[in-house]
């Protein structure tokens, strides 16, 4: 999402100033090789609105120690997964999301000591084809084995959004006074089951579409034995393919005017 805000600043007229911890090129922009997690090491002096796709957890112990006495406005991202896997069979997923829920909390709470205007969005499942840790996943599992197996009938209904049209909704929000101090889900305006979601995928890979249903306590048996050699899943992932995870878009449209594309992912 920050390289998509990045250029969508630029292609506005704007000269912004990006950080991260590693060296990155950019035309018109600035770019600041700095850690979160030693803030003492930023001066941003001239920066007005603040976008942040890194964890909130490091903006809310970073934030007071910037030097950005022109700071006006935070836009901060973190994750309808607060709310999705609140209550996970999986101990670890349910602790990264309070951590995530209380990182927020704070974030709000050091804007607001600090007369900062805040606005948090949450997203829901983002992708940029080649580039995200979730649909491009698939994607390449999928061009792998040329098939997807699923567990049950993968009928929960998702709404996947695109990483640039965030990158859009967040200068927008930044913008808006009706955003001001508020916390917005910002879905893809989309909704379709995981299932079809898939389907997409295989349409975007230009390969026939080969989806298999599992039986759930198959895939829990499966899983168990194949788990170890899947890299960052786990069994709930296939329990939540049933399940509907879907959040209203109308606050942040009538807000910031929020319009997300269709999924329609391509691949190259």
């Amino acid at each position: 999402m920050g390289h998509y805000i990045v250029e969508r600043l630029v292609a506005d007229g704007q000269r912004p100033l990006a950080v991260s911890r590693k060296q990155r090129r950019a035309v018109d922009a600035d770019w600041l090789v700095a850690d979160l997690a030693v803030p003492t090491s930023l001066d941003l002096t001239e920066v007005s609105t603040l976008y942040c796709t890194a964890h909130v957890g490091l903006l809310a112990e970073s934030l007071p120690h910037f030097v950005i006495p022109n700071l006006k406005r935070v836009v901060a991202f973190t994750s309808t997964s607060i709310v999705t896997k609140r209550n996970s069979e999986i101990a670890e997923e349910r602790a990264h999301v309070r951590h995530w829920e209380e990182a927020e909390r704070r974030v709000i709470e050091v804007c607001e000591r600090l007369g900062i205007v805040w606005t948090v969005l949450r997203p829901t499942i983002i992708y940029a084809e080649g580039r995200d840790a979730n649909i491009t996943r698939l994607a390449r599992l999928i061009q792998k084995i040329s098939f997807m197996p699923l567990a049950g009938t993968g009928a929960g209904l998702r709404q996947p959004v695109h990483a640039e049209d965030l990158a859009i909704g967040a200068i927008a929000a930044a913008r808006s006074p009706a955003a001001e101090n508020k916390i917005y889900a910002v879905p893809g305006t989309e909704i379709l089951s995981y299932r079809e979601m898939i389907g997409r995928i295989f349409d975007g890979l230009h390969k026939r579409r080969c989806i298999v249903s599992v039986p759930p306590f198959l895939w829990r048996a499966a899983f168990a034995l194949a788990g170890p050699f899947v890299p960052n899943a786990n069994v709930a992932m296939g329990m939540r393919m049933s399940q509907d995870m879907i959040f209203d878009p109308k606050p942040a449209i009538a807000d910031f005017d929020w319009s997300p594309r269709p999924f329609r992912p391509v691949f190259r």
